[in-house]
């Protein structure tokens, strides 16, 4: 029998040992007959990457690729990507590089890089009509900076100067938005005073938004571009880097930074030489968790804040929506009715930016940076209301009509009748619905990132970004899970406790 075990074991090792190699070995052969180049992109960073009015991926970057590929007889596959998400896109071979206005400083160590191609500073953009006129006068005002951006690395990045540094204390708020139109949505409704970004970006979209706003003339500092590669794949940056040289000898490379108005900045070079930085010193998973976890806690205060608000708010206001949607004055029930069928046939996100920027684009009335918090407990009160309208209608309907016939033989008023025979009927019928809508809104909170709302999983992407580890998503889904948990076994045992009939 032992024999018998032994050599089970033994073919399963040969086994497994000529899988490994025959895997090695498809893999080279795909690493030879490369047919496809996945670049991933931020589709939202004109003129480096962006749709365009025919709906098309076009861009300074995507042009480039487009070049490399044509001369290397590859496919190119254009691929958007959450900028959050750029490291784990690149990480699981979803993409093959991230080629959209890249900034390599700060970030030598986390990828396998190409030389630089583009000069690029960060430089900040406010309205025209605002007052200010450098840097200094941002003092005590709210500044945005895309997340994972490198105008935030140069605020608060381990290469950050200390004049910068100091100017960013020196902010009311250095509030993150996901990315450049947010950034200037809230710029234009007053949200927020100043916009940090890439100066290519910034000369396209003050082009593109007419005479609003303006760009000041000190930079915040300087940087270079280039193409980020999974750190290691060194063949493949090789291969794309002598096309790129190839292409700059030719004139290629000049006439296309010249077709999207880019000369004064390119600085891709033949004696520039490519660099591999040495590998970044493991930190111990343990520390890396208690560090992650550290600064996580700010988000789940917000989550709690806006999950706690939303239900003190919608839950009387529920009740009061469902008294108007079954009122016999008509032209009150219709419309109630045109609100609910509202606000459960359009998104979330979308309703929480109409009431975040509603009041400027409606009424022309500059929103505050606090009127951000307010404006995500408006719009998820507003939502849940009508959803728990609905609910207390099923359930007030669904009372036997004996019970009110009983109620009125009884004497009792109209108030009586409801609070003290229909409501407790009503709630007992109610509660599992009302369960399933709060666990709902739990997860829910995290849509609160659409105004750019930084509660629990908005803070885990963001240091998800800067980390280039997926282990933040992962704590705030353990968030999540356990939070859930903790809600559906209240709710059991209200139910269990008003069952009593059982």
């Amino acid at each position: 029998m032992k024999n018998i075990f032994m050599r089970i074991a033994a073919a399963g090792l040969a086994a497994a040992a000529a899988l490994t190699m025959l895997t090695a070995c498809t893999a080279g052969s795909e690493e030879e007959e490369r047919t496809t180049f996945s670049v991933g992109f931020d589709a939202e960073f004109p003129p480096y990457g962006y749709q365009d009015e025919n709906g098309e991926y076009v861009g300074f970057d995507l042009s480039l690729a487009e070049e490399v590929c044509k001369r290397r007889g590859w496919e190119l596959k254009k691929q958007p990507i959450d900028w959050n998400s750029k490291d784990m896109e690149l990480k699981t071979g979803a993409i093959d590089c991230i080629w959209n206005g890249f900034t390599i400083n700060g970030r030598e160590n986390d990828y396998t890089w190409s030389t630089p191609y583009v000069d690029n500073s960060q430089v900040a953009i406010v309205r025209k009509d605002s007052g200010i006129t450098e840097l200094s006068d941002l003092s005590g005002k709210t500044v945005a900076v895309q997340t994972d951006s490198s105008a935030l690395a140069a605020f608060e990045g381990d290469d950050a100067t200390d004049e910068n540094r100091a100017l960013a204390e020196s902010f009311k708020e250095l509030q993150q938005v996901g990315d450049y139109n947010s950034a200037f949505l809230n710029l234009q409704s007053g949200a927020v005073d100043a916009v940090c970004m890439d100066i290519g970006v910034a000369n396209y979209e003050i082009a593109a938004r007419g005479d609003e706003f303006i760009m000041l003339d000190e930079r915040i500092s300087s940087e270079e571009y280039g193409v980020g590669f999974l750190r290691g794949n060194t063949e493949l940056r090789d291969e794309v880097q002598e096309t790129l040289i190839e292409m700059l000898d030719d004139g290629t490379f000049a006439s296309i930074a010249e077709e999207w108005g880019l000369s004064d900045s390119v600085c891709l070079s033949a004696d520039d030489t490519v660099t591999d930085t040495a590998k970044k010193e493991d930190v111990s998973f343990g520390k890396k968790l208690a560090n992650i976890s550290g600064r996580l806690v700010k988000g789940v205060g917000a989550s709690l804040a806006i999950f706690l608000l939303t239900l003190i708010f919608s839950l009387p206001l529920g009740l009061l929506v469902a008294f108007g949607r079954m009122s016999k004055f008509k032209p009150l029930s219709a419309l109630v009715k045109l609100y609910i069928s509202i606000v459960r046939g359009t998104p979330l996100m979308l309703q929480l930016l109409v009431v975040f920027f509603g009041p400027n684009f409606l009424f022309g009335i500059n929103t505050s940076a606090s009127y951000r918090f307010y404006a995500v407990i408006i719009g998820f009160t507003l939502n849940y209301a009508a959803y728990f309208a609905e609910i207390y209608r099923s359930g007030i309907q669904a009372v036997p009509k004996g019970q009110y016939e009983a109620c009125q033989i009884l004497g009792y008023s109209k108030s009586q009748q409801f609070f003290r025979i229909v409501f407790p009927q009503m709630i007992k019928n109610i509660i599992p619905a009302i369960a399933n809508e709060v666990i709902t809104l739990v997860k829910d909170t995290s849509l609160a990132f659409a105004i750019s709302y930084t509660e629990m999983f908005t803070l885990a992407k963001q240091v998800a970004a800067s980390e280039a580890t997926i282990m933040p998503l992962f704590i705030a889904g353990v968030f999540y899970y356990v939070f859930n948990f903790i809600v559906a076994f209240i709710m059991e045992r209200i139910e269990k406790k008003l069952s009593y009939f059982r």
